[in-house]
C-alpha cells in the first residue's frame, strides 16, 4: 500500500512539472512577450513575461550568485526535504501528502526554468472587479493550490485530533 502511495504522489509531482512546462513551452512558441490576449472577457488574460525573480519578481535585481544560491540552491534542499518527509512520515493525511506533492511539482517546475532559462516564463493574468493577481504561471497555481490544501488538512487535523488542539 506504501509503494502505491509513494508512487501516486511522485506521479503527481510529475504531473505538476509536465503541465507547467508543457505550457511553458507553447506560450513561449505562440505568444509575444507583452501581446495580451483575451481568454474570458478581460478577466483572464494570457501575457507572455520573463521573471528573474521569485514571486512578485522579488530578488530579481540581486547579484546572480545570490540569486542562484536563495532561487536555486535552497529551494532544491527544501523540496528533497519535503520529498523525504511525504514519502517516509507516518500519519500525514492524503490531503496534506497531494497537497505537498503539488508544492513540490509546481517548484520544481520554476526551479527547472530558472535553472535551464535563468527566468521564468509567467503569462496568466486575473481580474475580477478590484480584484487583480500579478501575472503567474501553472506552476505558481499548483503552488497555491497545493499550500491551500495543506492549510485544510491542518484544520481538518486540527479539529478533529484532540492532541493537536492547545
Amino acid at each position: 500500500m506504501r509503494l502505491l502511495r509513494n508512487f501516486l504522489l511522485l506521479l503527481t509531482i510529475i504531473v505538476n512539472i509536465g503541465c507547467d512546462q508543457i505550457t511553458k513551452n507553447m506560450v513561449r512558441k505562440h505568444i509575444s512577450y507583452y501581446e495580451h490576449i483575451t481568454v474570458v472577457r478581460h478577466h483572464v488574460t494570457l501575457t507572455k513575461v520573463e521573471n528573474t525573480g521569485a514571486f512578485l519578481s522579488l530578488g530579481h535585481e540581486w547579484p546572480s550568485p545570490l540569486r542562484e544560491i536563495l532561487l536555486v540552491g535552497l529551494p532544491i534542499l527544501a523540496l528533497i526535504c519535503g520529498l523525504a518527509v511525504i514519502l517516509y512520515k507516518q500519519g500525514l493525511s492524503p490531503l496534506f501528502r497531494v497537497g505537498a506533492s503539488c508544492v513540490i511539482g509546481g517548484s520544481l517546475g520554476n526551479i527547472i526554468d530558472r535553472t535551464v532559462r535563468g527566468s521564468v516564463t509567467d503569462f496568466l493574468h486575473v481580474q475580477l472587479g478590484i480584484f487583480q493577481t500579478g501575472i503567474f504561471n501553472l506552476a505558481d497555481v499548483s503552488i497555491m493550490a497545493g499550500t491551500f490544501w495543506g492549510m485544510i488538512s491542518f484544520y481538518l487535523d486540527r479539529k478533529t485530533s484532540p492532541k493537536l488542539r492547545t
